[in-house]
């Protein structure tokens, strides 16, 4: 067995546990492309395919309050292999069982849940980890190579996968990620990733059950006013933001005739903007002011990408647009992660980031439902040609299929554009850097021994 100091470690480290992930992430992005398509041959039901999303967010969501706990108070890289492991397992459930012909549309609700009780460790596990393997000069780059990680499968997966799915079928993609996934856990296994320091934050939360060592979380951030103000911008942000894109498909089919060619081409466009906007992340780092990457973020996310979204009616302003509103997610992700990295005590930096994510995540199960009432039964029928709104919006977006839910779009843009511009005119997040020192220079004031009297 290596001894510590003969492993990869900090931003060497970084690297071999990325390109790991990198590759097991492609792979599941090819079998779950390729799952999509035969689950839709087997029921030919949205509905069905709709309980697949239900069965991985309902356990993501229940487990992320002891998930973040566990993080903390066990070896990350021990809870990243969880993940990893979680996923294996799924993964050859539906494997197992397609090899022996009974696989069901139903199984793969049981293999969601798992993918999702193995999520819940990844994010707070791998976001806390970065903070203890790299200095926080480096922080930007490092985000936005998992940016990067994020976006670059969602070009590539489908591509490879429509390619071999002829030739290997479902069990031979499905074999790949499952051999993938090793590559994933190897590639952990090779790098030294420290613990963090416990910290005097951290010795005061240690106390006490599950429950309460989660709750805590919950009090680190509702105790800080920019902390709280951020994520509150997030709450709100995701809700509108989470209105919009919900419509994104059902408009772009009803604007062309339900062309799935054009909807395939934007959503290629806003993965291209992705990789680019992780690659340039990487590569620059962001603003010095963290909180500006993300006000910047979330005003240029309303104006320049929802906004225009809706206003659009082909690819000639939908694929800018996307590949614009790819690299913009990538700077206001970036900018937040490694502000929430910089400010959050390591040894806390689990339960944190795991009530942070249910904070912003609130907003997920309703934002759907919103948006698809409204423009069912208001926004679309009051955009049709005779429509209540039509004679004062037509000039906007048009009149006819689509065009209610193009004005939404407008709508939510512009209030996303609200929720970034607020954060100007609130001191708390408008100067957050100074509001809320870096957690290590809090530990380097923590040190000093008091003055003599």
């Amino acid at each position: 067995m290596q001894s510590a100091n003969k492993r990869p470690q900090g931003i060497a480290a970084f690297v071999v546990i990325w390109v790991g992930q990198v590759i097991s992430i492609l792979a599941s992005g090819m079998s779950g492309f390729a799952l999509t398509l035969w689950i839709y041959d087997q029921t030919k039901s949205a509905t069905a395919m709709a309980g697949m999303q239900v069965a991985y967010i309902l356990p993501f969501l229940i487990m992320s309050i002891p998930a973040g706990v566990m993080v903390d108070r066990y070896n990350r890289k021990l809870m990243m292999m969880v993940s990893d492991f979680t996923a294996v397992l799924a993964t050859v459930l539906i494997l197992v069982l397609n090899m022996l012909g009974v696989l069901q549309f139903w199984h793969l609700y049981v293999a969601g849940v798992l993918f999702g009780i193995g999520n819940t460790f990844q994010w707070p596990a791998y976001s806390a980890a970065i903070s203890t393997m790299i200095p926080k000069e480096q922080y930007g780059r490092a985000n936005g190579l998992m940016s990067l990680m994020e976006a670059g499968p969602g070009v590539l997966a489908p591509i490879l996968a429509g390619a071999l799915y002829p030739f290997l079928g479902l069990t031979g993609l499905l074999t790949i990620d499952v051999i993938t996934f090793f590559i994933a856990i190897g590639a952990l296994a090779l790098v030294f990733i420290p613990n963090p320091e416990r910290t005097a934050e951290g010795e005061k939360a240690a106390g006490g059950g599950m429950l309460k060592q989660a709750w805590t979380g919950f009090q680190y951030i509702f105790q800080r006013p920019t902390l709280l103000g951020l994520q509150l911008m997030f709450l709100f942000g995701n809700l509108f933001s989470g209105m919009g894109f919900t419509l994104m498909a059902p408009m772009i089919l009803a604007r062309t005739g339900q062309n799935s060619l054009i909807y395939g081409s934007v959503q290629t466009a806003g993965a291209i903007g992705g990789i680019l906007g992780g690659v340039l992340m990487s590569a620059w780092g962001g603003f010095k002011r963290r909180s500006f990457g993300v006000i910047l973020g979330w005003i240029l996310t309303g104006i320049s990408t929802m906004l225009l979204l809706g206003i659009g009616r082909g690819l000639a302003v939908w694929i800018p647009v996307m590949i614009f509103s790819g690299i913009v997610v990538a700077l206001l992700n970036t900018s937040n992660q490694s502000f929430w990295q910089a400010k959050v005590a390591p040894d806390l930096q689990g339960r944190v980031f795991s009530a942070r994510r249910l904070i912003a995540w609130f907003t997920q199960p309703i934002a759907p439902v919103i948006a698809g009432t409204l423009a069912d039964f208001v926004m679309e029928p009051a955009m049709s040609e005779n429509g209540s709104l039509a004679s004062g919006f037509g000039w906007l977006v048009g009149t006819g299929p689509g065009a209610g839910m193009g004005l939404l779009f407008v709508f939510c843009g512009l209030g996303a554009t609200l929720i970034g511009v607020s954060g100007l005119f609130v001191p708390a997040i408008r100067n957050a850097e100074e509001s809320l020192p870096d957690h290590d220079q809090l530990a380097r004031a923590e040190a000093q021994p008091a003055p003599a009297d």
